[in-house]
């Protein structure tokens, strides 16, 4: 009897990274996860590069053994982005990684204002300006640690993953995008923000597409069964995820109502250097996706941090055990009205005396949908109406939430898919393995696949 085969797909986040094993007909047949904490600085968060290789290999070690015997064909690596990993010139880290949500660099960005211009940088790497982007953590680092300026090597963190376990240095498209140091419409480094941040473009390696074939897994890493396997990065968290929930086409848009909202939209290259500034004054980012070809409008609210806090505010652990979901559901025209002050409080206006739970919870989900369909409607205004909507995320779980987005956004799919980033990443390692062409092709959609309730 012929033995199954697998494909790995591994998401390293902000908090954990999580591997899963699939069938080569996308069933899942192990699971493993590492968590790991990040050490608070005075203005946000940095860890060190050895703990996310280690908690990288430990969750595919945890994968790996739970594993029924076959061979395992390719690992693909999604990640966080923005971060970076500073390497010597004997591959060693050189410096911790700081995280995507620091805001050590607050000087630096009002240079970056002052010396680049808002407008010209928006424009080129299609980022909104502001904290997050690789650019300015990384001047701060010349500046207040000046050995970083002799680096061999600057990999983000799915990358620094990959080449832990023996592939080639190389910086996938989509998690260039979101240095500050790329651009989007020419494809390739912008020479004036490397000067700035006095970034070496020698210590960044070759540009490739998610699903190149790196190299493979070297002998004595992990286990034994992942020797010889094929590793490629397959792009940043949230375009894998899409990838993995199916959303390849142009136009097609995933909204994760996660604790962040997020909504991401696949679109075909941008010409118009306008257009590209248009989307990140309104806080999208642009720039390639994981999709080989195509390009990718991300952008988020708060969304989830807002339920979440009129939850705790109500005293409900589970809105649809305790019955709030299904009681806001049936209220047809809400009389009070949520908010959000300046202050980032959330407040109600027109609340009665015989107010009920139901009418708050419902008038929150009112707010948060009005916020995303703001942002959805400036995007389309900008590139054009969506063509598919995906719906997903532990607050799609909300019926109330559904049907509100049902209303304002249209008819929406809601696939049944966990770790959606690690399918996606698994997408891409069966490219690394020649499994399919690209990542639209693939066998890897179980037949037993269902969209969950309306």
């Amino acid at each position: 009897m012929e033995q199954q085969q697998y494909v790995v797909g591994l998401d390293v986040g902000t908090t954990s990274a999580k591997a899963v094993v699939f069938t080569l007909d996308g069933h899942v047949v192990a699971t493993g996860r590492m968590g790991y904490e990040w050490d608070l600085a005075p203005f946000g968060a940095e860890i060190a590069a050895t703990v996310l290789a280690d908690a990288a290999h430990g969750a595919l070690r945890r994968a790996v053994d739970a594993t029924p015997p076959g061979p395992i064909l390719s690992i693909g690596i999604a990640s966080i982005g923005e971060s970076g990993v500073l390497l010597d010139g004997s591959n060693r880290p050189l410096s911790p990684v700081i995280a995507w949500h620091d805001k050590r660099d607050g000087v630096e960005l009002a240079k970056l204002a002052e010396e680049i211009g808002i407008d010209k940088f928006s424009s080129v790497t299609g980022l909104p300006f502001r904290h997050q982007w690789s650019l300015t953590k990384h001047r701060w680092f010349s500046e207040s640690h000046p050995d970083v300026r002799n680096i061999g090597l600057r990999l983000n963190v799915a990358e620094w993953i990959a080449f832990s376990l023996g592939a080639a240095p190389a910086t996938e498209l989509s998690l260039a995008s979101r240095t500050g140091w790329f651009d989007v419409i020419n494809k390739t480094w912008w020479g004036e923000t490397l000067e700035w941040s006095r970034m070496n473009e020698d210590a960044l390696p070759e540009l490739v597409t998610a699903g190149t074939c790196l190299g493979s897994v070297a002998s004595g890493i992990i286990s034994p069964r992942l020797a010889g396997a094929a590793i490629t990065t397959a792009g940043q968290d949230h375009q894998s995820a899409a990838v993995g929930l199916g959303a390849t086409l142009v136009g097609a848009e995933v909204d994760s109502c996660g604790t962040a909202e997020a909504l991401v939209r696949t679109v075909d290259p941008i010409s118009s250097r306008s257009a590209i500034l248009a989307l990140a004054q309104i806080g999208v980012t642009v720039g390639w996706h994981a999709l080989p070809g195509k390009w990718c409008l991300l952008a988020g609210t708060e969304g989830g941090l807002i339920l979440g806090r009129a939850l705790s505010a109500l005293g409900s652990k589970d809105f649809a055990a305790d019955g709030l979901d299904e009681a806001a559901r049936q209220i047809t025209a809400p009389a009070i009205r949520a908010f959000v002050d300046d202050n980032g409080l959330l407040g109600f206006q027109g609340v009665g005396d015989d107010a009920s739970p139901a009418e708050l919870w419902r008038s929150t989900i009112e707010l948060v949908t009005d916020q995303v369909t703001a942002l959805h409607g400036s995007m389309s205004d900008i590139v054009g109406d969506h063509r598919e909507l995906i719906v997903t995320g532990g607050w799609s779980a909300s019926g109330a939430l559904r049907d509100c987005k049902r209303r304002r956004l249209g008819e929406f799919s809601r696939p049944d898919v966990t770790e959606a980033g690690a399918r996606g990443a698994a997408i891409f390692a069966g490219m690394a393995a020649g499994l399919w062409p690209d990542p639209i092709s693939h066998t890897l959609t179980r037949s037993d696949l269902q969209p969950l309730s309306r």
